[in-house]
């Protein structure tokens, strides 16, 4: 049984068995001369975390087409690192699924009903994924990591900050974001620079998560206070946005988070404590989000219309969406209908019901099999199942070897889940500001990546 996982994760694969006989493989290091006499490129890492940084620093802020134009250079250096590499590249099972995912939304633009409004969403998706694989070498160096990190969770700060003062002062409701018939019609849910509360919710994941790695990594009083503060900002930040699908996220995200960190200290913990603090910590959360819902009557009637089906018009909405993103699939079941927002603008209104437009399916997991068939879903949950597997390995190595990067491939594991948890039922997801952590918290566990003395 052991065999066959090993097998379906790619445990054991050795990506340079086979690029060692690809043509394109022996293109990189075709500027390594350059490399050695260029001033710039001595510096490429750090150059490049910079670049990425600005990235981060600026998403919350501007619009998509500047973020776009950014991305486009980070490519474009990206190419340029790649061709003046002097030592072997960084390729991880993970890059392996990952260019699978984007030969099948190749395909899936070839086979696409509306081919020229798919090729646009594969642009924009190829932009992300060569923003993955720019950070997956930018975060092989723990100093650039620290780096990285610190520049994510400093301007989520300062965009939380904006959130919570948001539901203290009052802010203006861009939508009618509630259930007009219900008692929280005229409830403020914050949304801060982003316009949106659920595409902040859903900005707040990964910085949630790796601020609680920040706690125990970070040395020192005055780091680790910065640390609490910004998990307490953040998290608060979340709750007032009011969106049912990011508290189901928080929830993956905090269980998640939990379990591999008591993996991490389970070790040095008294037989007591090994024993018992799993179960107590998971019992202790569990009554206190019961008392929660019980005492705040606010929360209490936000999370009971999560089981109100068809009368909650949010839950109304979703459903209808969801019955003619299914018959979507039915009608493109192997490759969809291409990728992006323009494929399925140019799709959908065929299968909508009356009154209900939509810019997506409302499900991260619908959407990859609206876009490019159960093929492309079962590629995607496969990434997923690597993916996570990987960051697994990688921790307990790092944590035999007590380095504490592995915490940060506990926040990176427990920010997905959170990310996961909302894209269940939402897809703000494909946002810019959102995708961008998204593919910066995968390139995060393929960094950590250890090679092979051969390799």
């Amino acid at each position: 049984m052991n065999a066959i996982w090993n097998q379906f994760t790619l445990s054991n694969f050795s990506p340079y068995r086979w690029l060692t006989a690809s043509y394109s493989y022996r293109i990189i290091g075709l500027l390594g001369q350059w490399q050695q006499e260029s001033l710039l490129l001595q510096w490429g890492e750090p150059l490049g975390a910079l670049l990425i940084s600005i990235v981060f620093i600026f998403s919350p802020f501007i619009s998509t087409s500047l973020i776009g134009l950014w991305l486009l250079a980070l490519a474009a250096y990206w190419g340029l690192l790649t061709l003046s590499d002097q030592g072997k590249p960084g390729i991880t099972p993970i890059h392996l699924l990952v260019t699978m995912y984007w030969a099948m939304a190749a395909i899936a633009v070839a086979f696409s009903p509306v081919k020229t409004a798919a090729l646009t969403g594969l642009i924009k998706l190829s932009l992300y994924l060569l923003f993955f694989l720019l950070s997956a070498r930018i975060l092989r160096s723990a100093t650039l990591t620290n780096w990285l990190i610190t520049v994510v969770l400093l301007i989520t700060l300062v965009v939380s900050s904006y959130g919570v003062r948001q539901n203290f002062f009052g802010v203006e409701q861009l939508a009618t974001w509630n259930d007009p018939t219900s008692e929280l019609a005229q409830a403020t849910r914050v949304y801060s620079y982003l316009g949106n509360p659920n595409l902040l919710c859903s900005y707040l994941f990964a910085a949630i998560a790796l601020s609680l790695g920040a706690i125990f990594v970070w040395r020192g009083w005055l780091p680790k206070t910065l640390a609490m503060t910004m998990f307490l900002v953040n998290s608060s930040c979340l709750y007032f946005t009011g969106s049912r699908g990011g508290w189901i996220g928080m929830m993956a995200l905090l269980i998640t988070f939990a379990l591999l960190l008591f993996f991490w200290f389970r070790d040095i913990l008294p037989p007591f404590w090994r024993k018992w603090l799993l179960p107590m910590a998971l019992g202790g959360f569990t009554a206190f989000v019961i008392l929660a819902v019980v005492a705040l009557e606010p929360l209490r009637l936000r999370v009971m219309s999560i089981f109100a089906g068809r009368e909650d018009s949010s839950n109304n909405f979703r459903l209808n969406v969801w019955i003619a993103a299914i018959d979507m699939i039915k009608d493109y079941p192997l490759t969809g209908i291409g990728p992006g927002n323009k494929a399925f603008n140019s799709i959908y209104p065929r299968y909508m019901s009356p009154k209900y437009s939509a810019l997506s399916s409302y499900s991260i997991f619908l959407e990859n099999a609206v876009e490019m068939g159960l093929i492309g879903l079962g590629i995607f949950l496969w990434l997923l199942i690597v993916t996570i597997n990987q960051g697994v390995q990688q921790m307990q190595r790092l944590r035999l070897e007590k380095n504490s990067q592995g915490l940060w491939l506990i926040a990176a594991i427990a920010g997905m889940a959170g990310l996961l948890g909302q894209g269940i039922v939402d897809t703000v997801w494909y946002r810019p500001q959102v995708n961008t952590l998204w593919w910066f918290l995968v390139a995060l566990v393929a960094s950590k990546y250890q090679f092979k003395d051969n390799e």
